[in-house]
């Protein structure tokens, strides 16, 4: 018996009956010869972890543009912290870790620079629209691994198109991560605001912190243990008294954070950025040679939002410059 096969015995002999058993996995679009060690959901989540798209993240804005500081988050200590909490659930619940970890990493590989304003920006240039959800499926898919993709399992892919509102994932673990995705940046982005001085945590109204704590790490772990407590392996949920006030803190961010003028100031800057680089990149010479076989297969529009999704917040800045900024002759 090789280690997976021991893996996969153990799971089907502790995981509860709802969970997704790798075993079981309904496979890859292109069939693959099984790894002794590893896991069909182990072997995803160390393709992400390996995978360019996923070390750009470090460098991609998760709330606050260009922050001066090394302690606010970005989108990778983001995907990092939804990781985390996504496991601690699964464990709980007796689902599979493994999974809920591949789709957890795996989640917002194609967000765009500059969080979601350019994400935004994006949706409207693009003819029919764009979402990170699915670009994210698109970069697992296409564009990594020089255009061959990482051929993950269908329950990965499915948990990270599914992880934002709309559908439900097919899988109990792809629900986790959704539910822990807004855990984590509802916790997160309060303590970066209030590192930024947009925000006091004593602002926050004492009827939410009555019950969900006054601290970060007391809220997600009230959050975590209502979502095992409530949860019954297959539909993921919060306890009914939790539930509700955890919207009313995430409306509370959106009007004290999300919307604040002081917080977005730069935001303004990005929709001019990314048009320009838009237009740019929509003639194929501007384009690295992949994406000029992208623009030649699925056409230029499609291509330029491919290269500017997968841009880090600086190398967007960087080209901007180089293709607007007039430069001084060399002599």
């Amino acid at each position: 018996m090789t280690v997976r096969e021991r893996t996969e015995l153990l799971e089907e002999q502790i995981l509860s009956p709802y969970a997704t058993l790798a075993k079981n996995s309904e496979g890859r679009e292109r069939p693959e010869e099984e790894c002794e060690m590893r896991t069909p959901f182990q072997r995803d989540r160390d393709r992400i972890i390996h995978c360019k798209a996923f070390r750009r993240l470090k460098h991609k804005t998760q709330v606050f543009l260009s922050p001066e500081g090394d302690h606010y988050r970005t989108r990778l200590t983001h995907t990092l912290e939804v990781s985390q909490i996504a496991r601690t659930i699964a464990r709980g619940l007796q689902l599979n870790e493994d999974l809920t970890e591949a789709i957890s990493l795996g989640h917002d590989l194609g967000h765009t620079p500059f969080g979601h304003a350019g994400e935004r920006v994006l949706n409207d240039l693009c003819e029919h629209g764009f979402r990170h959800n699915e670009q994210s499926v698109r970069v697992v898919e296409k564009l990594e691994n020089e255009g061959l993709g990482l051929n993950l399992t269908k329950e990965v892919r499915d948990g990270i198109l599914c992880h934002t509102s709309g559908t439900q994932a097919k899988t109990p673990e792809g629900r986790i991560v959704r539910l822990a995705d807004k855990i984590a940046y509802i916790n997160h982005d309060i303590d970066d605001a209030v590192r930024a001085g947009v925000l006091d945590e004593n602002d926050i109204p004492q009827q939410i912190t009555r019950v969900l704590g006054t601290k970060k790490s007391v809220r997600i772990d009230t959050l975590v243990k209502s979502v095992i407590r409530a949860s019954d392996g297959d539909v993921i949920r919060m306890e009914e008294p939790i539930f509700p006030l955890f919207l009313e803190l995430r409306q509370f961010m959106f009007q004290r954070v999300y919307f604040n003028p002081y917080a977005k100031k730069e935001e303004e800057k990005v929709p001019f950025l990314l048009r320009t680089l838009f237009e740019y990149a929509k003639n194929p010479a501007h384009l690295p040679p992949d994406l000029q076989e992208t623009a030649l297969c699925e056409g230029n529009e499609r291509a330029a939002a491919d290269f500017i999704a997968g841009m880090t917040d600086r190398y967007a800045v960087e080209l901007f410059q180089e293709i607007s900024v007039p430069k001084s002759w060399d002599h």
